[in-house]
């Protein structure tokens, strides 16, 4: 393998290692730095941005020691710190590592733009492959797995990644070098760093915002899917969920290494890139598909315009680029990498403040495609060690195996005969992670599984949010449980509520909620069971969000009023974290529609904080004709509340 090989391949995987880290500290900003709902959304904010800003001081360190210096120890450091959290500690230990990686990867960013003025290729490989790597694991990084698999992997990626940054001597082009046989001779791109690279480094953050949200996301490409199963608003357990990333993917790839089109028609990668992030701003579910794969292509498109390594301007400026340069590229980045992290935060902080966040991803993406089409286009481009399309075809390879090795589509079936019960579970399961900020699928499936459910009834569920990993911990979750899903989005087509159910679901329908001054959108979502022999029991899923100061007194009558039309003198269960304590005025509208409260005989049952219960705000309605028993709040910390459970007799027929 040639050096500029080595080195091109170097950069796309410590691109992966650095968004591994990422998707552990993001999550831990929320649930170890501070809480969502009671740490000011502005101090986590604060906590985010200040590693960002204190990385725009690496470019004078590189100036000062040297790039090679800075680079190999903050190489160094991000291995430690990506193998260390493959243990996943949890609690504070685990942020300050995921923050000391993070630090060290924008370091490392820096050091490597110092020395590499043609970046677009390592770039965009690392972006795709993480991108297929993480939905062939069904988007539960392997740093949250822990096994000897997880291990065996994190470290043969660690090595190979620390032996390319040994490797003595300047990246130059070759960092992004493309096309030309392995055995050619050494040419241009094997020369010292010009003064070029400098757009496409500025947009490696945007990008990287842009591919983790929308472009790249497995997670939101099953949701896409999962929407057009059901239709009306609603997404059910898709077939083959995952079969749009490997499009995905080789539409970017393909964008991104080969040669833009001359004159106006290179606009066309701007113009998708805008288009796909107009779509996802609408926050509509049937629009995800076309808003990921728009924007994949587009996205790629984009940094193959700042792909500016030419021999016109590469060779010429081989003596007069310089240290000048070579700071600028690093400013490049380390801007570009705190453009990603206001993005992220001005996004992602609007779910606890209340703003409108649509025109973020927006203006992210008109970004890029400024900074794209206003590059000067390239004449001649050099030629280099990756063939585009056998790279594409490479990563695309990895990427098909997701729908094949990851889906798993659990599927619900009449028993012999209506049951003469059903056991009850709701859980708000924070996204996946527990009070010590671990991504705990397995303690959340443990802890429902003991109950023996027939459906379970899910809050705070999150499907694709970067900030929170990435993960599609519904479909996770579903299974674990082996139980088919139905989800209502509440905040956005991504995170919302959901119903599992052992037994067929029908007749979908969800009620998007009032917000009345609350931050969070919040909906209630219904559905059939279908028990057999004409038996059908209505069900209700909801998470209540109380406006600030006040209860959720106009949200609750909604959704009692919701729930009683919608079950038509059925048996009717409503469950979720309710936000309201017995005797509440919220709480006392579910009573006043003649609903029973079927914790009423474990009574006090609180269920949140989890390690210290003290408030009882997760509850369970059912109707009169419904006669609940056994119910109880086991103890688990796999999220920060209780679950709460209850077996209902149902009427005789």
């Amino acid at each position: 393998m040639r050096y500029r090989q080595l080195t091109t391949g170097t950069l796309a995987l410590g691109v992966l290692l650095l968004i591994d880290v990422l998707r552990v500290w993001l999550p831990g900003i929320i649930t170890i730095f501070g809480q969502a709902a009671s740490t000011p959304a502005e101090l986590m904010g604060a906590f985010a941005l200040g590693w960002f800003v204190l990385a725009l001081g690496a470019p004078a360190v590189v100036r000062r020691v040297g790039a090679r210096p800075v680079t190999v120890a903050a190489a160094v450091a991000l291995a430690v710190a990506r193998l260390t959290l493959t243990a996943a500690p949890g609690g504070r230990t685990q942020l300050w590592v995921a923050t000391a990686g993070l630090l060290a990867g924008l370091v490392w960013l820096v050091g490597v733009a110092a020395d590499t003025d043609r970046p677009v290729p390592g770039l965009a490989l690392g972006f795709a492959a993480n991108a297929a790597v993480h939905a062939v694991l069904d988007t539960a990084d392997l740093v949250w797995r822990g096994d000897w698999v997880a291990w065996l992997l994190s470290a043969v990626a660690v090595a190979v990644f620390l032996a390319g940054t040994a490797q003595p001597g300047r990246r130059g082009g070759a960092g992004g070098a493309l096309a030309g046989p392995a055995d050619a001779p050494a040419g241009p791109a094997d020369a010292p760093a010009g003064a070029g690279g400098g757009r496409a480094w500025l947009l490696a953050g945007p990008a990287l915002l842009l591919a983790g949200m929308v472009a790249l996301s497995p997670a939101l490409a099953r949701t896409g899917m999962s929407y057009l199963v059901a239709g009306d608003g609603v997404a059910r357990s898709p077939l083959f969920g995952l079969a749009p990333v490997p499009v995905a993917v080789a539409g970017f790839l393909c964008a991104a290494l080969t040669r833009p089109p001359p004159g106006w028609a290179r606009a066309y990668g701007p113009v998708a890139l805008l288009g796909g992030a107009v779509l996802f701003a609408l926050d509509r579910g049937d629009l995800l598909l076309p808003a990921i794969l728009l924007a994949a292509v587009g996205l790629g498109a984009c940094l193959a315009l700042t792909d500016d390594a030419s021999t016109d301007d590469g060779l010429a400026n081989v003596s007069t680029g310089g240290g000048a340069s070579a700071s600028r590229r690093g400013y490049a980045v380390a801007a570009g990498m705190l453009v990603f992290a206001l993005g992220a935060v001005g996004y992602y902080s609007a779910y606890d403040l209340g703003y409108p966040n649509a025109p973020v991803p927006v203006v992210v993406a008109v970004l890029v495609a400024a900074v794209a089409f206003t590059a000067r286009p390239v004449v001649h481009r050099l030629a280099g060690p990756f063939p585009p399309l056998r790279a594409a075809a490479a990563v695309t390879a990895l990427a098909l195996l997701a729908p094949v090795l990851a889906d798993e589509v659990p599927v619900a079936s009449n028993r012999d005969g209506p049951p003469e019960r059903l056991t009850v579970v709701a859980y708000n399961i924070r996204m996946g992670f527990g009070l010590d900020g671990r991504f705990d699928l397995t303690g959340l499936a443990e802890v429902v599984v003991r109950q023996r459910p027939d459906v379970v009834l899910l809050s705070e569920v999150d499907r694709a949010w970067l900030l929170n990993g990435g993960h599609d911990t519904l479909d996770l979750l579903a299974d674990r449980l082996g139980m088919p899903y139905v989800f209502g989005p509440a905040a956005d087509p991504v995170w919302g509520d959901a119903v599992l159910s052992r037994w067929p679901v029908r007749d979908p329908r969800t009620l998007p909620l009032a917000a009345v001054g609350a931050p969070t959108g919040a909906q209630a979502l219904a559905v059939t069971l279908d028990l057999g022999d004409g038996v059908r029991t209505a069900v209700v899923s909801t998470h209540l969000q109380p406006p600030p100061g006040r209860g959720p007194v106009v949200q609750a009558r909604a959704v009692a009023d919701f729930a009683i039309r919608y079950a038509a003198g059925r048996p009717l269960v409503v469950a979720g974290d309710l936000n309201t304590e017995p005797g509440d005025e919220a709480f006392t509208e579910f009573v006043d529609a003649g609903l029973v409260d079927a914790l009423a005989a474990a009574r006090p049952l609180a269920t949140s904080p989890a390690d210290d219960p003290r408030q009882q705000i997760d509850h369970i309605f059912v109707s009169p004709g419904l006669a609940p028993s056994d119910p109880v709040a086991p103890r688990s910390t796999a999220s920060d509340h209780l679950p709460v459970a209850v077996t209902v007799t149902l009427p005789p027929r």
